[in-house]
């Protein structure tokens, strides 16, 4: 096999996620030809990635449906040996039905996986162990053609990103956003952290521009100094070189959680609503994962989260300890 094609245009962290698909092939098919299609947006996460041939990319804000089509025929015309579906929607098992590819593996939940040379189930909840990861739930899509070991996802920053990221002093960054609500600590628990962290250690509060309010409103409740908000400041792999010199990373269930990952920096990863047991848990080699204590009875309360919390008491951020976050040095 020497042409292989990876979809993932899903969100931030599952492009991250699919980048160990990319690690894995390359490892048996070091003279591969590698592409990569992802949505619109995204394509930052690959820049500068070895491996990865060329990203195509689907604008799914203008024209979804033509440029799906655009896409498709894209797909069809570069002739691959194996297109790796990493998506459980109509939208790309038609990108993969129509590859005509020699070979096509995806998820059987996949409306049109009855066309897939190779289907694979899809199951979440089983364990928090590497085996149990959505990243291994990847792999698995290839492991035919592979094995069945677990690999990283990887991101690959430049120096020039290294250099734009570079803070004097030592930093832990904070990244309290996300897509879902419920799956976030809540704000007045990360000022109550923030305020806990010694002042000699900058903080760095990080996301995308659409956090820059949020981590402002943080700041602004905040007791100590020595703060900086750089939401919406870096780019992508910017903030992944950044996280990789912190001494701490402090994540949500969420992208930058995935961020962390993909560059190995030390990560203190929050769940909230969902579960590590889902298998999106962290992979750094220094991680913590901390969680509410009490057996709530609401909790999961759903794979993604939800805009607000369905009993209204947020308990599981709201009753986090804190101290849990904390450094033992710090205590």
């Amino acid at each position: 096999m020497k042409k292989f094609l990876v979809i993932q245009t899903a969100f931030i962290g599952d492009v991250i996620m699919a980048t160990a698909v990319v690690e894995k092939l390359i490892k048996f098919y070091p003279e591969a030809e590698i592409d990569f299609v992802v949505r619109n947006g995204n394509e930052g996460l690959l820049r500068n990635n070895p491996y990865i041939n060329e990203v195509i990319i689907w604008n799914k804000k203008q024209n979804k449906n033509k440029n799906l089509f655009k896409v498709a025929m894209e797909i069809r015309r570069r002739k691959y040996d194996r297109v790796i579906n990493l998506q459980r929607y109509f939208s790309t098992g038609l990108m993969t039905f129509l590859s005509a590819a020699k070979s096509t593996a995806g998820f059987d939940k996949n409306p049109l996986s009855g066309f897939f040379s190779i289907k694979k189930p899809h199951v979440v909840g089983k364990g928090r162990e590497q085996e149990n990861h959505e990243v291994a739930r990847y792999i698995s899509l290839i492991e035919d053609i592979t094995d069945d070991k677990f690999v990283k996802p990887k991101l690959y920053p430049r120096e020039i990103d290294y250099d734009k990221a570079k803070f004097d002093g030592e930093y832990v960054t904070v990244a309290p956003s996300s897509v879902w609500y419920t799956k976030q600590f809540h704000k007045d628990k990360w000022v109550e952290l923030i305020d806990k962290i010694p002042e000699n250690i900058t903080v760095i509060l990080i996301g995308g521009p659409g956090d820059f309010s949020v981590c402002d409103e943080i700041i602004e409740k905040v007791k100590r100094g020595n703060l900086c908000n750089w939401a919406g400041k870096l780019s992508f792999l910017q903030s992944a070189a950044l996280m990789k010199g912190g001494i701490m990373n402090y994540v949500n269930d969420s992208a930058p959680q995935h961020m962390a990952s993909a560059v190995n920096a030390p990560q203190t990863a929050i769940f909230c609503s969902t579960i590590p047991e889902f298998g999106f848990g962290p992979l750094s080699t220094n991680s913590k994962i901390v969680e509410v204590k009490e057996d709530l009875a609401c909790r999961p309360c759903g794979i993604h989260g939800h805009k607000s919390c369905p009993k209204k008491h947020f308990k599981c951020s709201m009753d986090i300890d804190v101290e849990d976050l904390l450094l033992d040095e710090w205590k």
